[in-house]
């Protein structure tokens, strides 16, 4: 590749902005579909739509959530995102603090080499992502050999310093992953993350398979790792309760397509799109004196093979009109008495609907950006 080639996959710095101000990460129009093959000669008779046309973005330090039900696209967008799966269309900007904004999907194999270290992923089975045969310290190495960052004595050193930052010792560097529980397994799965510095982090469910306490030890040594290292999130999840904690900004995927994107409290307390009250309203109430009156959804989820036309959620919405079926509404930002909030939602109605947000106890107050927002709670 000459050094014109590489170029090209690197998009022009707007003038006058900084690096502070440009996002990490901005995903524009994400598409990856995967053909269906059938009959002798296995020729493609239909797609699945598994990433639809994504759009969102990600700040420097920051975590943004991705959540929805199982299948609804979560974590094929974050393996295209990173190139473990090649994309079928769209844009992919990550602004590399050397290289300045690339176009990840379009860049050539010399610029991907610069900017992998900057991107790593934590899998979500702690127990399938580590290989067996290897040691722990085979395990960690492993991309700084790839990188041919460090080796010998000073490789070894950083392998123990990054088993101290995780919470493990040193000596566990010679031990094999099946003598270590799941939450030490998915430490070691981090420690491999962050072994290069990198930039941004795509958590693919990284507590969803540990124990409850577990999960509570995970995410505080993410938060920690977050603070201390400068790292950026995109933190991938089906458990509400989870994301509420953890997460700055969230978005909500419905059959491949980003539906709402708003901050933690506005999505949760003042959510604008009919699918994200009813995720909401789906979640287990820790309090017996709540009584609350949930109205469940009809309907099974849509194939993404043959989605239906307009809105997706329209054949389960009980808000939907003529127009849901007919028109395919925009990610566009409300505006609340004419001012943006910054808050994005694919709803026709989303200014009109009043749609339920998480549930408050007394004892709770409901956060000032939602209460702002004019939040209706359970």
């Amino acid at each position: 590749m000459t050094e014109t080639t590489s170029a090209q996959t690197t998009a022009e710095k707007p003038a006058g902005s900084s690096e502070e101000e440009r996002p990490l990460l901005q995903v524009s129009d994400l598409k990856k579909h995967f053909p269906i093959r059938g009959g002798l000669l296995r020729r493609q008779v239909g797609t699945v739509k598994a990433v639809d046309g994504v759009n969102l973005s990600v700040k420097r330090g920051e975590t943004m959530a991705i959540v929805g039900e199982s299948g609804c696209g979560k974590s094929t967008t974050g393996r295209t995102i990173l190139r473990l799966e090649e994309p079928t269309g769209g844009e992919v900007i990550f602004d590399d603090p050397d290289l300045g904004p690339v176009n990840v999907e379009s860049a050539d194999r010399r610029t991907m080499e610069k900017i992998r270290p900057k991107m790593q992923i934590i899998f979500q089975d702690p127990f399938a992502s580590l290989d067996a045969r290897m040691t722990v310290g085979r395990v960690i190495a492993e991309p700084l050999v790839i990188n041919k960052v460090l080796q010998g004595q000073a490789l070894r050193d950083r392998v123990a310093e990054l088993l101290t930052l995780v919470g493990l010792r040193p000596e566990h560097a010679s031990r094999y992953p099946h003598a270590f529980s799941g939450g030490q397994r998915q430490r070691i799965g981090i420690a491999r993350a962050i072994a290069l510095n990198p930039e941004l982090i795509i958590c693919d469910e990284p507590v969803s398979a540990l124990d409850v306490s577990v999960q509570a030890q995970v995410i505080n040594l993410m938060e920690d790792l977050q603070d201390r290292l400068g790292l950026t999130y995109m933190f991938i999840s089906h458990d509400l309760s989870v994301v509420e904690h953890i997460s700055d900004r969230v978005a909500v995927m419905y059959v491949g397509r980003v539906v709402e994107i708003g901050t933690t409290n506005e999505l949760f307390y003042s959510p604008k799109h009919p699918y994200t009250e009813a995720l909401l309203q789906a979640v287990p109430q820790p309090d017996p004196r709540q009584r609350l009156e949930v109205v469940p959804l009809t309907g099974d989820v849509p194939s993404p093979a043959n989605p239906p036309s307009g809105c997706y959620f329209h054949t389960r919405c009980p808000y939907a009109q003529p127009v849901c079926s007919e028109e395919t509404p925009p990610l566009r930002e409300i505006k609340i008495n004419g001012v943006e909030t910054g808050h994005q939602a694919a709803c026709h109605f989303a200014e009109e609907l009043s749609l339920k947000g998480a549930a408050v106890s007394s004892e709770e107050t409901i956060p000032e950006a939602a209460s702002a927002a004019g939040a209706t709670t359970a």
